[in-house]
């Protein structure tokens, strides 16, 4: 039986280069890390935790859950941040574009815009995806904002939908691209880029 979503290396035409992650990432892992800078509603690594979080994204690429991916800053080489596609449901075409983080370095830069184009091309355009799922913590006012800049339409919120490791319970904000809206996102994201330049 073949994967859905393989591991393959997705390249933009400007600021990006995502590749698998591997464990031998690790390292550049924990230096993108030192930058991340504390936000609590997320799960971004940091350099003391990098070897573990890689291993627990390696596992869900290696049970054939998802895949994540480093992005790698092409200007200089440096590894900037991760995104993964998961949560796939194969037999209904569609996927979850989650566990993002950047350095602190990358933001306000057309990283994430890039990334965001590059991971939803290969999901509508390589994978046929009909729908592209986004979701963040009621309270990553960031996140929701950029999720809603990338044209996701909020499709609701599921509240008391995860217990946290500090015993609070996080409400999830659930946002999706359809297949159908994909070449008007895709111009927004295309137009977005050309002001990067």
């Amino acid at each position: 039986m073949s994967r859905f979503v393989e591991p393959v290396t997705l390249t933009g035409a400007q600021w990006v280069s995502l590749e698998p992650l591997h464990r031998s990432h690790v390292p550049e892992i924990a230096a993108a890390a030192a930058d991340v800078g504390e936000l609590w509603f997320t799960s971004a690594p940091t350099p003391e935790t990098a070897a573990a979080w890689v291993s627990r994204m390696q596992a869900m690429q290696d049970a054939d859950e998802g895949v994540t991916y480093v992005i790698r800053r092409r200007a200089d080489g440096l590894v900037v941040g991760s995104s993964s596609l998961f949560h796939v449901d194969a037999a209904n075409r569609r996927l979850e574009i989650g566990h993002t983080w950047h350095a602190a370095a990358a933001r306000r830069t057309g990283v994430n815009t890039e990334a965001k184009l590059v991971l939803l091309t290969h999901a509508f355009d390589e994978l046929g995806c009909v729908a592209v799922e986004f979701r963040t913590h009621f309270f990553n006012q960031v996140s929701r904002a950029a999720i809603e800049r990338l044209g996701a339409k909020l499709d609701g919120v599921l509240r008391s939908h995860q217990l946290l490791p500090d015993g609070s319970r996080r409400d999830t904000v659930v946002y999706s691209i359809l297949d159908i809206e994909w070449p008007a996102v895709r111009n927004n994201l295309t137009f977005r880029l050309r002001r990067h330049s």
